[in-house]
């Protein structure tokens, strides 16, 4: 089912960040869950666009460098609309970490467009904006 699939690759763009406990965060995976041509934009607190190596080479420094540890992310809320071979996904998450040895916490929301490739179901691209 779509819907199974699309919740899958969800869950696992936001484990790829998790470096809790130790753990070594698998940024690089969002290189297979994201088409290579793939489309990041942010536009709060300051508006960037990325491609996908722009957008995982400074997270992949900021968790594996000692400054952002035992970092999660995860989904509050979402909604999943499927039609054919598309799909959009906007929802709200929740972060947490040590920041510099401080208590660090976010939200704010997503939406990810997905595809559904020959290889399976793809992020083409994805956008957020973080509450300040």
């Amino acid at each position: 089912m779509a819907d199974d699939a699309i919740d899958s690759i969800t869950a696992e763009f936001f484990g790829a960040f998790d470096n809790r406990g130790g753990k070594a965060p698998d940024v690089a995976r969002i290189r297979r869950l994201m088409l290579p041509g793939g489309v990041i934009a942010v536009t709060a607190p300051k508006y960037a666009t990325y491609t996908v190596e722009e957008f995982i080479g400074p997270r992949e420094v900021l968790l594996t460098g000692g400054r952002l540890t035992e970092f999660t992310e995860w989904e509050t809320s979402q909604t999943t609309i499927v039609d054919g071979d598309i799909a959009c996904r906007i929802g709200t998450y929740a972060k947490s970490g040590l920041m510099d040895g401080e208590p660090y916490e976010g939200r704010g929301s997503k939406t990810f467009q997905f595809v559904r490739t020959p290889e399976g179901w793809r992020i083409a691209a994805f956008s957020w904006w973080d509450e300040a």
